[in-house]
């Protein structure tokens, strides 16, 4: 049985800078009306780069929302349209100045398909050259080499909190553990 929703209306809530909230009225499948509030957002990549001494390329951030200094791999937001793989190479040599030899996709995930429509792209990049770091205005970070055996560690450890991270990580561990990657 497929399960679905049929939008039956959608207000804007608020729309700002990044994000925009809907207050929709849906029909459920058996008939009677519900409110989904959906917070919508262009989407982002995130790029798992590995140097050549099999260090992971992560950078260190203080996140507002959560008021502390996170560690993650790179990534960022997605321009309208944009191909999600320009957005990813652009990310990598923005945040870390490196740019990648080998740049493959590892999927997608939803982070949060309760009330959030982004999609985040990840990637595997490898055989790096360096260029020049070149933040966006406002972007503050410090780019860290952490040998792949250690960011497991501190994934399983709950060191590292940030989901994309996470899941990249263990998608990875994974596919080395088959000889994937």
């Amino acid at each position: 049985m497929a399960m679905s929703e049929e939008t039956l209306s959608s207000e804007s809530i608020f729309k700002g800078c990044i994000v925009e909230l809907s207050r929709d009225t849906v029909r459920l499948e058996d008939g009677s009306e519900a409110v989904r509030e959906v917070i919508h957002h262009p989407g982002g990549v995130c790029v798992a780069a590995f140097d050549a001494q099999d260090c992971l390329l992560m950078v260190r951030q203080f996140r507002y929302p959560y008021k502390a200094e996170l560690l993650e791999i790179p990534a960022g937001k997605r321009e309208p349209g944009e191909d999600p793989a320009e957005c990813g190479r652009r990310e990598l040599e923005e945040e870390t100045g490196a740019q990648a030899e080998i740049f493959r996709p590892l999927g997608r995930l939803y982070p949060t398909p309760g009330y959030v429509d982004e999609i985040i792209y990840l990637y595997y990049a490898k055989k790096l050259s360096y260029t020049e770091q070149r933040l966006d205005e406002g972007e503050f970070l410090s780019v860290e080499r952490v040998p792949f055996s250690r960011a497991l560690e501190m994934v399983l450890s709950g060191e590292i909190l940030d989901a994309k991270t996470q899941v990249a990580v263990l998608k990875l561990a994974q596919l080395r553990q088959r000889g994937e990657v």
